[in-house]
């Protein structure tokens, strides 16, 4: 939708992965609730926030959910403010599995 031809990369580590973002654009994600919302999805997503992108757990803002306990686990999609959007656009993005 951007018009941005963007390759796919997946390094399976975090930190990596939404520092590549942060370099080339795109986003950088997890649909299944496996990141920690306060120690991991939360931090990333205000970092982004602070560089002009955003992070959305597939349907609302990371940093407007409020944990139900402390290691409370989330999806977790950070990148740009556009590409966050069009990706909230397609509908459930997320893998929800029934227990972690």
């Amino acid at each position: 939708p951007a018009g941005i031809v963007y390759s796919a990369r997946y390094v399976c580590s975090l930190t990596a992965d939404v520092h590549r973002t942060l370099l080339k654009g795109g986003w950088a994600g997890n649909p299944r609730p496996h990141l920690r919302l306060l120690y991991e999805a939360a931090p990333l997503a205000f970092i982004m926030e602070a560089a002009g992108g955003g992070g959305s757990d597939g349907v609302k803002n990371l940093l407007d959910i409020k944990p139900t306990s402390l290691h409370s686990r989330v999806c977790c999609f950070l990148g740009s403010k556009l590409e966050i959007e069009d990706l909230k656009s397609y509908g459930n993005v997320q893998q929800h599995s029934k227990r972690y």
